[in-house]
């Protein structure tokens, strides 16, 4: 993939200037290429240096972010929106996934899980790219990443490794891991937790499927050991995320 283009939105300059110095942006091949300190400033940085990521706060002069996402998914549909706020409400959380913003990132900022947040969103990115090869008129993409990620979508539920997939695919399996990291830029671990937790949560929240049952569909024989993975992913345990999403009112 592309080295991903990043602004930062934030009225704060010590966090801009935090997430510039304190992240690593090259380790996840990324590059700041501005920033903005109101809502204002934000529209007409992304109209000019039309970024892949947006990281940006809610409470912000002018224009609120979640205003800014709302006018920005209008012009740039594409645009990745990360939330970095003080606001330790789920209700604004919850709008956020309802917006289709990437992640949810808490003040102060904790980089080990911004990263996780950036790898994240690399896969998203991928995915969105594959989806719409796929609805192209050249939709037959034979790349190798390709057949294996739809393979791995398709089968969330099977024990999957990458000894398995090499015998699947008549590949090496330093060589699929490999693949992984040049075509996405994460592992292959990441990778297969990241779609899991994804599927886990439309499970939760648009089904009434047990714990017990949604942790066996996403590929997890024991609901404790998913429901230790999923809380180190979301900050919740698998319950919560239900109750939480399910009985906050959504904000109009």
């Amino acid at each position: 993939m592309k080295k991903l283009r990043v602004l930062l939105v934030d009225d704060e300059i010590m966090i801009r200037e935090g997430f510039k110095h304190l992240f690593n942006w090259a380790d996840h091949d990324c590059e700041v290429v501005g920033e903005a300190a109101d809502g204002m400033e934000a529209l007409n940085r992304i109209d000019s240096l039309k970024p892949d990521i947006v990281i940006i706060d809610i409470n912000i002069p002018i224009m609120s972010g979640l205003k800014v996402i709302q006018l920005t998914r209008m012009k740039h549909p594409n645009i990745a929106f990360v939330i970095v706020s003080g606001y330790d409400d789920f209700s604004y959380c919850q709008q956020a996934l309802r917006m289709q913003i990437t992640d949810y990132i808490l003040k102060p900022v904790n980089y080990d899980e911004f990263g996780n947040c950036i790898d994240n969103l690399r896969i998203s990115i991928f995915q969105k790219n594959v989806e719409s090869a796929e609805e192209s008129e050249n939709s037959d993409d034979a790349r190798p990443i390709v057949k294996i990620t739809r393979y791995l979508q398709e089968h969330l539920d099977d024990d999957i490794s990458l000894s398995s997939l090499a015998e699947r695919f008549y590949l090496n399996p330093q060589y699929i891991s490999q693949l992984f990291r040049n075509e996405i830029g994460v592992g292959f671990l990441v990778y297969l937790t990241n779609i899991r937790m994804e599927k886990a949560k439309k499970l939760l929240i648009s089904t009434t499927l047990t714990i017990t049952e949604i942790a066996d569909k996403v590929g997890y024989g024991d609901y404790r050991v998913f429901t230790k993975v999923f809380k180190k992913s979301e900050g919740i345990t698998p319950s919560q995320y239900r109750r939480e999403f399910l009985e906050t009112p959504q904000a109009s």
